[in-house]
């Protein structure tokens, strides 16, 4: 005899949950002026002198300065956006410190 089609023995759903890189893909869709926002703050940062440039100090700076306008802006995307700006301004990535990703 199965128990199966009894009241409260089902097993609960799995819910498939996005990725970080995912829900990144899909904020960064939402959002472009972040990452030009993001540019503008590291050509600023390196422009007067600075050596380093650390992401989470940039994303405070823009929850400063937009401070109704990022929301979902998650500090999981750091490293996402450090890697982008690094890819697409190599210059850069002696100023911008990245580590060994964990997951795909």
């Amino acid at each position: 005899m199965s128990q199966d089609g009894l009241p409260g023995l089902a097993l609960p759903r799995q819910t498939v949950r996005p990725t970080i890189t995912e829900q990144f893909a899909a904020f960064d869709a939402q959002h472009p002026w972040v990452y030009r926002a993001l540019v503008q703050l590291v050509e600023q940062r390196l422009g007067m002198g600075a050596q380093r440039v650390g992401m989470k100090a940039l994303f405070e700076a823009l929850r400063w300065r937009h401070p109704y306008g990022v929301k979902g802006l998650n500090n999981n995307y750091t490293a996402l956006y450090a890697r982008r700006l690094i890819a697409e301004q190599p210059q850069w990535a002696s100023a911008i410190e990245v580590r060994r990703r964990r997951a795909p």
